[in-house]
């Protein structure tokens, strides 16, 4: 009997001591057993063009990388990704990625993610946080040498840019999402560089939310009440995009009636440049998808990675859009 009750209790000692080898292996910020890494990633949403780009790009790049990639669309909602994100950790992933909506408000899920000890990275999009301990790195564009950059261009061709030979420059900005970091960030630089000009003014700015039917209504309104719009700048393509629609509406001339300026380079964008309906982008690469694998696999593996890394872009004018074009990916 004695026995008996030795060999039961060295099996019940075994069994627990396997129970906890697989709990570890399984434990959060490790690959399973079998070398896979699991991401979730929580989308901003499917808002425009740079967007379903940015998205293709992830899934393809986790694809070719094998790591087990859980998505999730959040519909342009703070409270979606919040969601999504609290069940990446109850699903115990090995690394959550996601594009904030906004840039503030993330405190208390990225802290449930790090008492998990799950890491996770910011693409696209920061956030608005004194604990940069709550992520591991951002990787994306600087919006504000973006806005710098559009704002420069209009300097530099102030001259061409008074359509309405007024001696002033009445600028209308079409404003991403409000408060998300693109949308800040591109104002601010836009504004500190075109400051350097007395003659370009700002008149009106209102958020388009990154979408094409925003642009439109938005610039559709701009136009009702104001006949002396020299420029428009616009934080993304598609919010150009709308407002080409709502200018050729009213009769005028997108690029020479109104000139416009634009942000990210995707393809509709380019296909506009070429035509000279828009008169410059400044490029937003939304390939991001095999740098954010590579990150993954490096912070998984517990090596050291820069808190900021950038992605390299450039700018187009009409002409430089027509050469690009024939091998653009996005």
């Amino acid at each position: 009997m004695l026995k008996k009750t030795l060999i039961a209790a060295s099996a019940i000692s075994l069994t627990a001591l396997s129970l906890s080898a697989c709990g570890s292996d399984d434990a959060a910020g490790s690959a399973t057993d079998d070398g896979t890494i699991t991401m979730g990633f929580a989308q901003v949403g499917a808002e425009s063009g740079w967007r379903t780009a940015n998205t293709k790009s992830i899934q393809d790049s986790a694809e070719a990388a094998g790591i087990d990639l859980k998505f999730t669309d959040a519909q342009g909602k703070q409270e979606n990704q919040i969601q999504a994100i609290r069940s990446y950790i109850q699903q115990k992933v090995d690394v959550i990625a996601f594009s904030p909506v906004v840039e503030t408000g993330w405190d208390a899920v990225l802290q449930e993610a790090k008492a998990a000890d799950i890491p996770v990275i910011l693409t696209d999009r920061a956030v608005d946080s004194e604990d940069t301990s709550l992520y591991k790195t951002f990787l994306g564009s600087d919006f504000v040498v973006e806005g710098e950059k559009a704002g420069q261009w209009l300097v530099d061709n102030a001259a061409d840019s008074d359509v309405n030979g007024d001696g002033k420059i009445n600028v209308v900005q079409l404003e991403g999402t409000t408060g998300a970091a693109p949308a800040i960030d591109r104002a601010e630089g836009f504004a500190d560089t075109t400051s350097a000009d007395p003659s370009i003014e700002v008149t009106a700015s209102q958020t388009g939310d990154f979408t094409r039917d925003g642009g439109k209504q938005v610039m559709e309104s701009f136009l009702q009440s104001d006949d002396t719009i020299d420029v428009v700048y616009a934080h993304n393509d598609d919010m150009g995009l709308g407002a080409i629609e709502a200018i050729e509406a009213a009769g005028l001339k997108p690029g020479k009636d109104i000139k416009i300026i634009t942000v990210d380079a995707v393809k509709d964008g380019m296909i506009a440049l070429s035509e000279g309906k828009i008169n410059y982008i400044v490029e937003c690469s939304p390939l991001l998808g095999p740098q954010l694998m590579d990150l993954a696999e490096k912070v998984l593996a517990g090596e050291e990675v820069e808190p900021r890394i950038l992605t390299e872009e450039t700018t187009f004018t009409p002409e430089q859009a027509k050469e690009a074009l024939p091998t653009r990916e996005y």
